[in-house]
């Protein structure tokens, strides 16, 4: 984690955009480069944040869904800035756009029907390769111009060694439909169900059931 004055901070986001924020001020800036810079604080004053900062799980669970063929954003650097009492991570986006702005943008009812199934296979996937997004929800979740699904917004992630359990299973799919009218286009025609179910069916020595 590189250490960044306050000077060199002010450097690196001159002309920025701030894209998110809260009441503790600044949480993600667009850089005029077109790369972001995400801001973390520790919010108590022992918490696992202290060994383990959120930056550097940000980064390193890019670093494991790359090594499985996931699409995600691409770390650039680590920051500690002792100036604001942040730690930052620079980094690259995913292209592409978010379920949720694909929805709201309005899909025909084929299209709809396509990206269930495919939801269903990929969130089917991450289960079987041990992946529990506690953050998991389509704001978080990219289809890129290959076509592919991807995640975003990466500190949440916790990756078992095995396949996750049933009781993790459910609390991740309740988590993915906790708003009413996404629940309600994940369940249409049972696509996203099917889909899931087939691409968690026992395969092998290890496989889980729902």
């Amino acid at each position: 984690m590189i250490r960044l004055d306050h000077t060199s901070l002010q450097m690196m986001t001159g002309g920025a955009q701030i894209i998110e924020a809260d009441a503790h001020g600044t949480k993600v800036l667009l850089l005029p480069d077109g790369s972001y810079l995400k801001f973390f604080r520790r919010k108590r004053l022992f918490s696992s944040a202290l060994w383990s900062p959120y930056a550097q799980r940000f980064a390193d669970n890019c670093r494991a869904l790359a090594t499985h063929r996931i699409p995600c954003p691409e770390v650039i650097a680590l920051y500690r800035i002792t100036s604001i009492a942040r730690d930052a991570v620079h980094y690259y986006p995913l292209p592409g756009q978010t379920l949720r702005s694909l929805l709201q943008q309005g899909i025909d009812e084929a299209e709809a029907v396509r990206l269930r199934r495919q939801l269903g296979n990929f969130v089917a996937r991450l289960h079987i390769l041990g992946i529990y997004f506690r953050s998991l929800h389509l704001g978080n979740i990219v289809r890129t111009p290959q076509d592919a699904l991807g995640l975003i917004d990466l500190a949440d992630i916790r990756i078992h060694r095995r396949g996750l359990d049933r009781f993790h299973r459910q609390r991740n799919l309740k988590h993915l439909s906790r708003y009413p009218e996404e629940a309600q286009w994940l369940s249409a025609q049972g696509d996203f169900s099917v889909a899931y179910h087939a691409g968690i069916a026992p395969t092998g020595k290890n496989a889980i059931w729902l």
